[in-house]
């Protein structure tokens, strides 16, 4: 994009417009205030390049430099640094943050490669943010009483209106959009260099007039240089046309203009040059239609909507580069933040604990909540989703402050109000299918969050006894958030449509208790609900002989991770190599680690850093999620995990995978310490078989047509459990299973019941479904019947009458139920939960509920079998006036 291509010109090209300056000296004279952003300032506020970067993240020679960085602003130059992150979804610049996924992902297969062949870290130039980076950098910035702020719509548009509305000293960045905005104070972050004393810090200071000058262009001609230059409003695509006329046919580059029919674009540095001359020659700058005219009359295609987009263009720029009202935009809310004064948004939160939060969400009024419908897009990304469930006015208050103030995980605002989550690009062998990719790996953990921010539970709870009183089929309404990411076999442009899913073994709070609630019980169930989000809710974590507590979120993704369904992701030695180098004394201590060296970088340790930090991420997601039940401090990646020392550890376990003592520097003590996490994490996982796999993604009735597949299964609202007592050749990802004989992929599509089966009702075949191949395993089985009706028995149930029962001619086993209905009973009296029996032959079973409704009284009654098929609703009245609703769900676990 041409614009992104102005500041490299500017350094290589335009001698005088980059200066070099100490910030430091400038700011000695008086206290003074500095804006960075986070956004294009990463890879600095790391630390720099650091050839161990790729090994997972040397966390704590970052926070060193980020101390020595903050105290030397404080003490030294009086100078106080406020961090601006990203906070925003990005919808209007979804293209560009697609090229830029996609390029990373070439990156990081470029990585896996050169670390595989050659055991060696990668170029400089393949430099790949680590996992996690962003939020480690944040929670630094609380350590040392740096203030953080966080952006919440537009980005660059915000960064700009803190600076001038605040009177900022200057901006640290590395984004040519605020070259271009005629900042007055503008600073490389990629040049910021902090002296090993501590006296000096020194990077370069972008003039943007002189630039201008050598450019020929007057500062009030910058607005419409950036709109013709190609930018995220008009990309360069739609401007190629115009910039090969601009250089002519005379041009020696004008030969490339046409190449394998493919679209070619002109190199940056020389379309700076001639647009700039273009623009200087214009007499006119107000008349933008006769300037759209000439730039697009050689437009073959949407001509209108390009000069549209252009004047938009112009306007976004020119705005960017005039001062904003304080009333506007963020100043409302980040005022306070910067002037140390009382928020406004600390009430709600203060209020909320003295309530007595019932579960009421409250009446918020949905114009607080933009629809996914209300901005532009493109018609590829137009995939209409289900509405989102109405979210209380006063937890959209608490998210947006805490957003606007970083307190909060970014995409938890966007999540609630769009329904939408980008996902960042993790290094990973895509070719590699022993590991599952990041996004696919913790995809469970994250709809259980998303059951959790809509208070799914509660929905379900509620249009239950709703569904009881009217005599309805309980019908819950799906909700669907959008998870962007790019990936090998999709577009970065095309979403993934992730249900979200409740808890089976509670009824989670909803989310204004959980956020606002101050009761001891609060805090007690914002604990469980970040543990079950993580399959990690057992006592054993808890206990703090076991797992400390600042090692407790590392168990949780741990514990995650060993429950993969698609195989086994961690072996013991590299289990104990993750706890080892957590106990380790060396990570406390940077001189040290400084000194390790590597002799050989793990190409598959490299992956499984990555996926740990991937998961390490989506556990801080899920913690404010949650209500934050674990502090920030033990939330820090560098109090857990360092890579260079996990490689280190590896490297031991792999030349002797006994050697746990040596692992643990020949420390008995820390040998135990060791030995009692790994038991907490494994307790009651059964390593000698894959868990059940996750649930299937929901069947996309609301996708246009040709999207639809032709076979989807409806995944559960409650997903399947691990099953307990069944015969190993009998599960389905034993070895001697049938279902293993087929080709390897990760699982989540259940299969047909190999051996078929039928359904009877009063001696006839109202249900038969087929097997998909003969059953090999030991023993086997006849096609099921299941008989029910006339002729078959009958228990005297309701009022006196006589009921048809069910007789099952199978191997399955018949559980038998009576409820009784109570209008006026409460909501715990009215849990339908029942714990069914196992059906040997599948693995996802399936539970036939029978209900009896009399119309004389106010009985209910249920009866619940396990039949193996497709799901089906059966509805039949006898002459008795008595309803019988026969219903498939899917068998709760035993």
């Amino acid at each position: 994009m041409g614009v992104q291509g102005f500041q490299e010109y500017l350094e290589k090209r335009c001698p005088g417009a980059a200066v070099p300056v100490d910030l430091l000296k400038l700011a000695r004279t008086a206290a003074r205030q500095i804006l960075i952003d986070a956004d294009s300032s990463l890879q600095r506020l790391y630390g720099g390049y650091q050839t161990d970067w790729v090994c997972g993240g040397e966390w704590n020679a970052m926070l060193g430099y980020l101390a020595a960085l903050s105290q030397a602003c404080l003490y030294q130059g009086c100078l106080e640094l406020v961090v601006v992150f990203n906070g925003t979804l990005g919808k209007e610049r979804w293209p560009e943050w697609a090229r830029r996924a996609q390029g990373q992902r070439q990156t990081a297969q470029l990585i896996v490669n050169h670390v595989s062949s050659k055991a060696t870290p990668p170029p400089r130039a393949w430099f790949l943010p680590p996992a996690c980076l962003s939020h480690c950098v944040r929670l630094a910035m609380f350590r040392f009483r740096v203030r953080v702020v966080q952006t919440l719509e537009d980005h660059h548009q915000e960064v700009l209106s803190l600076y001038r509305d605040y009177g900022f000293a200057g901006l640290i960045a590395q984004d040519s959009e605020f070259a271009l905005c005629n900042v007055p104070a503008y600073f490389s972050s990629h040049a910021l260099k902090l002296s090993w004393n501590g006296k000096n810090l020194t990077t370069h200071q972008y003039l943007l007039s002189e630039a201008a000058r050598q450019l020929g262009l007057k500062t009030h001609h910058l607005s419409l240089f950036a709109a013709l230059l190609g930018n995220h409003i008009l990309p360069d695509e739609d401007l190629a046309a115009f910039h090969w006329s601009l250089l002519g046919p005379e041009h020696p580059l004008a030969s490339l203009k046409v190449r394998a029919h493919q679209l070619v674009l002109p190199p940056c540095e020389v379309v700076i040059k001639a647009v700039s001359e273009y623009v200087s020659s214009i007499k006119d700058l107000g008349n933008l239609d006769a300037i759209a005219r000439d730039v697009f009359k050689q437009s073959q295609s949407r001509t209108e909507d390009k000069v549209e987009r252009f004047k938009k263009a112009v306007d976004y720029f020119s705005a960017a580069s005039k001062p904003r009202s304080p009333n506007l935009g963020p100043s409302s809310f980040i005022c306070d933040h910067l002037t140390d004064k009382p928020s406004r948004w600390e009430e709600p939160a203060g209020r909320g604990g003295s309530t007595s939060a019932d579960g009421s969400q409250g009446n918020g009024s949905s114009s607080n909540i933009p629809s996914l419908l209300s901005m532009a897009t493109r018609s590829h990304m137009d995939i209409t989703t289900p509405p989102l469930p109405q979210v209380s006015a006063e937890v959209l208050r608490v998210a947006e402050h805490r957003h606007r103030r970083g307190l909060m995980y970014p995409q938890i605002y966007h999540i609630l109000t769009k329904g939408e989550m980008k996902m960042p690009v993790c290094i990973e062998d895509e070719c590699n299918s022993e590991l599952p990719p990041a996004s696919l790996l913790f995809r469970a953990a994250r709809q259980y969050a998303y059951g959790v921010l809509f208070s799914l539970a509660e929905t379900h709870r509620r249009l239950e006894r709703l569904a009881l009183r009217k005599r309805t089929p309980l019908e819950v309404p799906p909700v669907i958030v959008k998870e962007w990411s790019s990936g090998k076999a999709k577009s970065a442009l095309t979403p993934e449509l992730v249900p979200a899913l409740c808890f089976r073994e509670w009824t989670c709070p909803n989310l204004r208790r959980l956020w606002l609630g101050r009761a001891s019980e609060d805090r007690s169930r914002r604990t469980r609900a970040f543990l079950a989000c993580l399959r990690s809710d057992c006592p054993a974590l808890l206990n703090p002989a076991q797992v400390p507590q600042h090692l407790l979120l590392m168990c949780c993704v741990l514990r995650y991770m060993m429950q993969w369904p698609g195989g086994r992701i961690l072996q013991r030695h590299e289990l104990d190599a993750f706890l080892a180098q957590a106990v380790s004394s060396q990570l406390y201590e940077p001189d040290q680690l400084q000194e390790l060296k590597v002799e050989k970088v793990d190409a598959r340790g490299v992956q499984l850093a990555a996926l740990f930090m991937a998961g390490v991420d989506t556990a801080l997601f899920i913690n404010d999620v949650c209500g934050q039940p674990l502090p920030w401090e033990h939330c820090c990646p560098w109090g857990f995990f360092d890579g260079k020392l996990f490689q280190s550890k590896l490297a031991r376990a792999a030349r002797d995978r006994a050697a746990l003592l040596d692992m643990c520097e020949g420390q008995e003590e820390l040998v135990s310490k060791v030995e009692k996490m790994r038991q907490a994490i494994l307790e009651g996982i059964n390593l000698s078989r894959p868990p059940p796999p996750p649930p299937p993604l929901p069947p996309p009735a609301f996708l246009p047509p040709a999207m639809v597949p032709p076979f989807y299964p409806l995944p559960p609202l409650y997903p399947p459990r691990p099953m307990g007592g069944m015969p190993p050749h009998h599960h389905p990802h034993h070895p001697h299973h049938p279902a293993q004989h087929r080709a390897r992929a990760f699982p989540g599509i259940q299969s047909i019941p190999p051996q078929g089966g039928k359904l009877e009702i009063a001696g006839m075949v109202v249900g038969q479904w087929a097997g998909n191949k003969p059953f090999r395993g030991r023993g086997g089985f006849n096609m099921q019947v299941v008989s029910v009706g006339a002729g078959k028995g009958y228990l005297p149930l309701c009022c006196g009458r006589n009921i048809p029962s069910f007789l099952i001619m199978a191997s399955n086993v018949c559980a038998i139920e009576p409820y009784s209905f109570d209008p006026d009973a409460s909501s715990d009296e009215e849990n339908l939960d029942v714990n069914g029996s196992i059906c040997p032959l599948s693995l996802e079973c399936i539970r036939m509920e029978w209900s009896c409704c009399c119309v004389t009284t106010e009985s209910f009654f249920k009866l619940h079998v396990c039949i193996c098929s497709h799901s089906f609703l059966f509805e039949y009245r006898n002459a008795q006036k008595c309803h019988f609703n026969l219903k498939l769900l899917r068998c709760p676990p035993a």
